[in-house]
């Protein structure tokens, strides 16, 4: 049960999905369509926790090198996701938000981010901040080049900051990856700073609320520093 603060921001590195369904004897999109349901359970048991933000590591800029076939597929499971949740988001006043280029996705994929993000616009609740097309430091190129179309003037840390995807969303308390790995793999690199780390063994796709919750467990645990020194 969790009975102290949960995290107001959790960032999520789904990995596993293909592996899960290789152990099965399955095709690696079956374990996509089962990361797509985990991804789906875990925004609605951090919403019930009173989670604020969840970032969603769901297509890397690295991502591009898989074969044709995965990233068409995956591409087409986005664009079917994106637009037959609206009723899941709705009844659960989920705001949807975009971290990433829109530029090299398919232009029906961008059309249904862009569609999603303007019809949840208003709703209150958790805000699912999905990292599509995303990459550390794409976010941090694109923040500089931001700046400098601005005009001349010193960078600064909260300079950089304003100008990255969601300078609105504080940076994530918490980031968790499945499925055995211990690396970002460029997610959050600028937010991350000081942020804490639970790896799980566990594939994604096998992720449920149980799961979630001990990962928030271990985080009220910890003792958050920022680099000074507590009694």
């Amino acid at each position: 049960m969790i009975t102290l603060k949960v995290p107001e921001h959790i960032g999520i590195i789904m990995d596993g999905n293909g592996r899960w369904a290789q152990n099965q004897g399955k095709p690696r999109t079956f374990g996509h369509t089962a990361g797509l349901e985990a991804a789906k359970r875990i925004a609605k048991a951090a919403s019930d926790m009173g989670v604020k933000y969840l970032s969603l590591y769901t297509f890397s800029t690295e991502n591009w090198k898989r074969s044709e076939t995965e990233v068409t597929f995956l591409m087409g499971l986005l664009k079917y996701h994106l637009r037959n949740e609206y009723r899941f988001y709705q009844e659960n006043g989920i705001r949807v938000v975009h971290s990433g280029s829109l530029q090299q996705l398919p232009s029906a994929v961008q059309k249904e981010l862009t569609d999603v993000q303007a019809i949840t616009a208003g709703f209150t609740g958790l805000t699912v901040n999905l990292a599509i097309n995303y990459g550390g430091r794409d976010e941090i190129i694109r923040a500089i080049r931001k700046i400098r179309g601005s005009g001349p003037g010193e960078i600064t840390e909260e300079l950089l900051s304003a100008n990255m995807d969601h300078p609105e969303i504080p940076d994530p308390d918490l980031i968790i990856r499945t499925a055995g790995e211990m690396r970002l793999s460029n997610f959050l690199l600028w937010e991350s700073a000081y942020s804490e780390f639970y790896f799980s063994s566990k594939y994604w796709p096998e992720w449920d609320k149980d799961d979630l919750v001990a990962a928030i467990e271990s985080y009220q645990g910890r003792t958050r520093k920022y680099g000074a020194i507590t009694e």
